[in-house]
C-alpha cells in the first residue's frame, strides 16, 4: 500500500493518522468497551467507533468514555422505539421536520422553526427531537452519515430563547450523535440573536461551533453558502430557492413518519448482524494503559455556562455586533 492510500489527511486541526492507527484506536475502545449489549452491536462498528475517536480527537480514553455513556443512555431513553403517536402533538406546528429534498452532498435535511414551539415541556420537545435524529439517520444513504440543519428564524422574538432547552439540544447532539451534523444553517437571525448566541457558544464543541453558518436572505455572499450546499430548484422558497415544496402539511408528514416507522425494526435487526459490527476481533489486543482526563468537557463548561446565562438580558440589549459569516466509507449504523 502507498503512502497516499496509507494516509487519512487530518481535518481541521485533527491528528494525522494511517489507516492502521485508526483501525488499532477502532480496537482499543472496543476492546475497552467489553461487551455490547446485542440490540447495540451495531454501536462496534468501524464507522461508529470512529465518529466518537475524531470526537474525542482521537484520545481512547475519552472516545471510550463518550461510547459507553451512549449505550447507557440508549439502554434506558430507548430512543428507537419511540414512534410517531408518541410524538405527533409535538410535531403539529411544523417546528422540526425531514425535507423531501437533500443537499448535493446527499444529506439528509431538517428544518427547524424556532418559533413554532408549541409546548413548554423541556422533555417532550428533546423527545421529538430524538424522534427526528433517529429518523433523519434512518434515511440517510449508505455513503452518508451526516445530515444538515436548516434553521428559520421567521418569527422569532425574545419569548422564543430558552437557554435550558439549548442546552439540552447541544448535549443530545454532542454527546449522543456525535458528527451527525454536517451543517447547521442560521437563517435569517434577527438581530438579538447573535449576541444570545455568544452566551450558548460554551455550550458548543468547537467542532460543532465551526460547522455554525449565518445565513441572511439580503446577503449575496452569504446567500452563496445555499447554492454550493442546495439544488436552488429544490430548495423550498423559506430559504432562498425555487422548489415546489410546500415545506410542511401535517396530515401528509404523519404519513411519511408513519411509512418510516415500520421500517425501523428491519433497520436494526441488519444493522446488528452486519459481520463489521462484531467486536469479538478485539479479543487479542495486548492491554493498554489509557491516558486523558475522566472528566468530560460538557461538565467543565456548564459551571462557566451557568454564570454567564445571566447576562443573556444585558447582551441582548447591547450593541449590534457585525455580521458572523461563520465559518468515507462508512455503513449508516448509528
Amino acid at each position: 500500500m502507498s503512502g497516499e492510500q496509507k494516509k487519512s489527511l487530518s481535518k481541521g486541526g485533527e491528528k494525522e493518522l494511517t489507516l492502521e492507527e485508526q483501525q488499532a484506536k477502532i480496537k482499543e475502545v472496543r476492546r475497552s468497551v467489553g461487551d455490547f449489549p446485542e440490540k447495540m452491536i451495531a454501536f462496534s462498528s468501524d464507522a461508529s467507533v470512529l465518529r466518537y475517536l475524531r470526537t474525542r480527537n482521537w484520545n481512547v480514553k475519552k472516545a471510550t468514555k463518550m461510547l459507553k455513556e451512549t449505550l447507557k443512555w440508549r439502554s434506558n431513553y430507548k430512543p428507537e422505539e419511540i414512534r410517531w403517536e408518541d410524538i405527533a402533538h409535538e410535531a403539529e406546528t411544523g417546528k422540526i421536520y425531514r425535507t423531501d429534498y437533500i443537499d448535493k452532498h446527499g444529506r439528509t435535511a431538517l428544518v427547524m422553526r424556532p418559533s413554532r414551539l408549541n409546548s413548554k415541556s423541556t422533555k417532550g420537545q428533546i423527545n421529538y427531537l430524538v424522534y427526528c435524529m433517529e429518523n433523519a439517520i434512518l434515511n440517510l444513504p449508505p455513503d452518508q452519515e451526516q445530515m444538515v440543519w436548516l434553521i428559520d428564524f421567521e418569527g422569532f422574538n425574545l419569548t422564543h430563547i430558552s437557554v435550558k432547552l439549548t442546552k439540552e439540544t447541544a448535549h443530545v447532539l454532542q454527546d449522543h450523535y456525535p458528527e451527525r451534523l454536517g451543517v447547521a444553517i442560521l437563517y435569517n437571525p434577527p438581530k438579538f440573536f447573535e449576541p444570545f448566541f455568544t452566551v450558548v457558544k460554551p455550550f458548543l464543541e468547537p467542532k460543532t461551533y465551526n460547522k455554525v453558518k449565518f445565513v441572511y436572505s439580503d446577503d449575496l455572499t452569504s446567500q452563496k453558502i445555499m447554492e454550493d450546499l442546495f439544488d436552488i430548484n429544490q430548495l423550498e422558497p423559506a430559504f432562498g430557492g425555487k422548489g415546489i415544496s410546500a415545506g410542511f402539511e401535517i396530515t401528509k408528514y404523519a404519513e411519511r413518519m408513519k411509512e418510516d416507522d415500520e421500517k425501523v425494526s428491519s433497520f436494526w435487526e441488519r444493522a446488528n448482524t452486519l459481520p463489521q459490527a462484531v467486536s469479538a476481533v478485539t479479543a487479542s489486543l495486548d492491554s493498554v494503559a489509557l491516558s486523558g482526563s475522566d472528566s468530560s468537557d460538557s461538565e467543565q463548561k456548564e459551571d462557566l455556562v451557568s454564570s454567564e446565562t445571566e447576562q443573556v438580558e444585558g447582551l441582548i440589549s447591547a450593541e449590534e455586533p457585525p455580521r458572523n459569516l461563520s465559518n468515507n466509507g462508512h455503513d449508516k449504523m448509528m
